[in-house]
């Protein structure tokens, strides 16, 4: 799983075998480590909820997580269906923009580690 932070946006790409765990377990989650033990370290985490009415993030302690509605997270999953998206409002600072995405595989990269999980890239013709 990938993650991209830009000014107020978040996005999520996700390989195959990642989307098929989410789909089964409706969650996923990965840490990227500053130090040996300790706190040192940040989680971002992507999970469904049966409750939750929009996609939204939130950040606590030491995860980001990207919440899903069961509903759009099953379309997602199990369907075409490149990304989904949401818009989540931060008061005065404007809004978050949230993109969770099916990672495609890169075209001018053959040698990229991911390609044999990734989906297999529409811009390429053959």
């Amino acid at each position: 799983m990938k993650l991209r932070i830009r000014s107020n946006s978040i996005r999520l790409r996700l390989l195959r075998t990642e989307v098929e765990q989410f789909a089964k377990a409706g969650q996923i989650s990965e840490e990227i480590r500053f130090e040996a033990g300790g706190s040192g370290y940040l989680r971002y985490s992507l999970v469904t909820s049966p409750v939750a009415e929009s996609m939204s993030a939130r950040f606590r302690g030491n995860e980001i997580s990207l919440v899903v509605p069961v509903a759009i997270a099953k379309n997602w999953t199990s369907s075409d269906e490149v990304g989904i998206e949401s818009e989540q409002p931060i008061g005065s600072d404007g809004s978050l923009k949230i993109l969770v995405e099916k990672d495609f595989e890169c075209i001018d990269r053959p040698d990229d580690p991911d390609r044999a999980d990734a989906y297999p890239n529409p811009n390429v013709t053959c």
